[in-house]
């Protein structure tokens, strides 16, 4: 604990004063357009710019940025339910897995024809096409990604989640679409679940509610995604990994959070965490995941994540317009009212 305690001390100090600035756009400007943990990763950048942590600090840094976000995913579990996808009916569900599915092989391939490199492009892939920020985390450790690639990614895809929640409320009209349909629609699109009640509380309380639910179908979709990654993408993996591929072998099929995540859903379905629990292991989950962003922000060279900076803003932009084109289809396909 002495080795870990200042890095560990460090990336929770950054992350209260990203909490800090997030209250004052909050109450200067009714809404939070860049987030605590956007904030966190922006400040450990600043932060590394002009300083580099030495081994005082490397280790809790190191911890924060894997461990303790692989907590935070465990946690996040707890919040989605067996009971709350199968309502939405098996046709539908089908239709989700089918557009995240079909737009993660999309955003591959685009971000591959602009000259990313492939673990970033995989990162860039699965934030656009299940939940953001939090999609990106979970799957860098599993394909050793650094933290070049990982803030690369989440700053764009943060960015641009900004922007989706202040437009995509025009296509309610622009669409003429319903309040079931924009709800399918943003939840389909929208990175964090945060942002999609943004996008849709405005325009409705039913689009919210439908917006909540195949949101929370999308977050589901990140523990076979990341055990797919696990199985069949060693070919990604940095080169000191696949020396060790033995000494790794079970973890890296199974991952410790995706047993940990699935097991807290099958908790709450079968009521053993109550829903009164939920508002703190909500708040938990963000605060964990911030302190892990602070971390990745303090091993950020700025100068290597200016070089992919056109190319990644571009990707993640032609990824999210394709994604939302392919929602569009599946709400026109299966005729939702």
């Amino acid at each position: 604990m002495q080795r870990l305690l200042p890095g560990i001390l460090l990336c929770g100090g950054i992350t209260i004063g990203a909490k800090l600035l997030e209250a004052v756009e909050t109450h200067f400007l009714r809404q939070a357009y860049l987030e605590a943990l956007v904030l966190a990763i922006l400040i450990g950048v600043a932060i590394r710019t002009v300083w580099k942590p030495g081994p005082l600090w490397n280790p809790g840094i190191h911890v924060s940025a894997k461990f303790i976000l692989e907590c935070a995913i465990v946690i996040l579990g707890a919040s989605v339910s067996t009971g709350t996808i199968t309502s939405l009916g098996a046709t539908l569900i089908f239709g989700i897995a089918a557009v995240v599915s079909i737009a993660i092989g999309v955003s591959y391939v685009i971000s591959r024809l602009l000259g990313l490199p492939p673990r970033l492009c995989v990162l860039i892939a699965c934030g656009n096409s299940i939940c953001g920020n939090s999609a990106i985390a979970a799957v860098a450790p599993v394909i050793g990604a650094d933290g070049d690639d990982v803030a690369s990614s989440i700053s764009f895809t943060a960015a641009l989640g900004v922007v989706v929640v202040l437009i995509l409320p025009l296509f309610a009209s622009l669409l003429h679409l319903s309040l079931i349909q924009y709800g399918v629609l943003a939840g389909l699109t929208v990175y964090a679940v945060p942002q999609v009640l943004a996008a849709t509380v405005p325009v409705g309380a039913i689009s919210s509610q439908a917006g909540t639910v195949i949101k929370l179908v999308r977050v589901l979709m990140l523990g076979p995604v990341v055990l797919g990654l696990s199985l069949f993408c060693g070919s990604l993996r940095p080169a000191h990994l696949k020396a060790n591929r033995c000494r790794l072998a079970l973890h890296e099929i199974v991952p410790w959070f995706i047993v940990g995540f699935l097991g807290l859903m099958i908790l709450r379905s079968l009521g053993v965490i109550p829903a009164a629990a939920l508002p703190t292991l909500t708040r938990a989950t963000a605060f964990l995941t911030t302190v892990a962003m602070a971390a990745l922000g303090l091993g950020v060279d700025v100068r290597v994540v200016a070089r992919t900076g056109i190319r990644v803003a571009f990707a993640v932009t032609v990824s999210l317009i394709a994604l939302g084109i392919m929602s569009y289809a599946l709400i026109v396909v299966m005729k939702i009212a």
